[in-house]
């Protein structure tokens, strides 16, 4: 059978274009297909009548349309408050996106790999569904300081006012992890569900929800960095491109393992470099809540510099921190190949989400800059 398979290679050269289109037709039918599907439950939750809840019919935005071709008309503050009364995101919506992120197709995330390559087009149909601009000429920012081609993934929504539009406010979270392993009980594949497709997914879900709700004042960036793994690659290449290009930078948050919630603690999540300004406290007053800690075994360990938070905090000097919900105690599979989705809590997922909507319109709509480093 092989003989026979080779002769005909050789004879019908085109039988391997055939076989090069449908793989390609089939990798774009996997990805459309997970797309539809966040298209679907991606909706804003209806009422019992199947009808949207009054006033947030056309939160939902228009598939790949931009910003600039929208004609949805500004939310009121009583159509935003009911979206987050509604819970935006959901179980539904974040086990799809997870789902995608940390499948066996993507084999584990490398950077400047196929299977994250694969990741990069489910984000940028994600922020096209949802029409976030690209902040480049496309949403790729391609690595300066990797030896294979690695892009982060940037998208924009521009705030409402004039004044304030021209202060950013970056949300980010790293969507690489570390591929191919030894093997563990018939298992090679690092799928990093918690590390970091989580992080990823609330940064996904949160400009989901800006980039219909356009309820931001200032402009937010909305990055996903590529080889954090290999050393903060991604957002120490894009800290240095933007300080360069003279952004003026109010805040940077960054999402990073926040797939199961912490144990024993009357907070949410903590974040890093805590004492270095009032970001809990701030975040805590717009949630409500006692949204944020402290854990001093995060000060401990160093994580203010583990994350890609640290490279906007060394380029411009501004508040630049990440939200976290992994505790030491709480997974133990990290950077292993049992980090897989089935070990994720989505309804602790989805809340936090929710939970930092209104914190995230807090720093965005406030007249003054609130958050700063001591």
């Amino acid at each position: 059978m092989k003989k026979s398979l080779i002769i005909r290679k050789i004879r019908y050269p085109e039988y391997n274009g055939y076989l090069l289109l449908f793989g390609m037709i089939m990798k774009y039918v996997v990805l459309l297909l997970a797309l539809s599907f966040l298209a679907a439950c991606g909706s804003l939750k209806k009422t019992q009548s199947g009808n949207p809840p009054a006033g947030t019919e056309d939160l939902r935005g228009n598939p790949g349309s931009t910003a600039a071709e929208s004609n949805t008309t500004q939310p009121s503050a009583a159509a935003s408050n009911e979206i987050r009364t509604n819970e935006f995101s959901d179980n539904t919506r974040v086990l799809g996106i997870m789902n995608y992120l940390a499948s066996d197709d993507l084999k584990g995330r490398d950077a400047g790999s196929d299977g994250i390559e694969k990741a990069a087009e489910f984000i940028e149909g994600i922020f096209i569904q949802n029409s976030l601009e690209p902040y480049f000429k496309t949403y790729r920012d391609t690595l300066s300081n990797y030896h294979n081609t690695a892009y982060n993934i940037v998208g924009v929504v521009k705030g409402t006012d004039k004044k304030l539009q021209n202060e950013y406010i970056l949300i980010g979270a790293h969507y690489d992890h570390i591929g191919i392993l030894t093997p563990e009980n018939g298992d090679a594949i690092a799928n990093g569900a918690n590390d970091n497709a989580s992080g990823t997914t609330t940064v996904l879900e949160l400009a989901r929800y800006f980039g219909n709700s356009r309820s931001n004042k200032r402009s937010l960036i909305f990055a996903l960095f590529s080889a954090e793994e290999k050393g903060l690659l991604g957002s120490d290449h894009l800290a240095k491109k933007l300080k360069e290009e003279g952004l003026n930078l109010y805040l940077m948050i960054n999402f990073e393992m926040t797939g199961v919630p912490m144990v024993n603690k009357d907070y949410m999540m903590y974040v890093t470099g805590y004492s270095k300004s009032n970001l809990a406290e701030v975040s805590n007053k717009y949630a409500n809540k006692n949204l944020v800690g402290f854990l001093p075994s995060a000060k401990e360990f160093g994580l203010f510099q583990r994350s890609d938070n640290y490279p906007f905090h060394k380029e411009f000097n501004i508040p630049s921190q990440t939200y976290c919900t992994f505790d030491f105690t709480n997974f133990n599979f990290y950077h292993k190949v049992g980090d897989e989705v089935d070990q994720m809590d989505f309804e602790h997922m989805s809340r936090l989400i929710n939970n930092m909507i209104p914190v995230i319109e807090g720093f965005s709509n406030s007249p003054e800059q609130e958050v700063k480093y001591y």
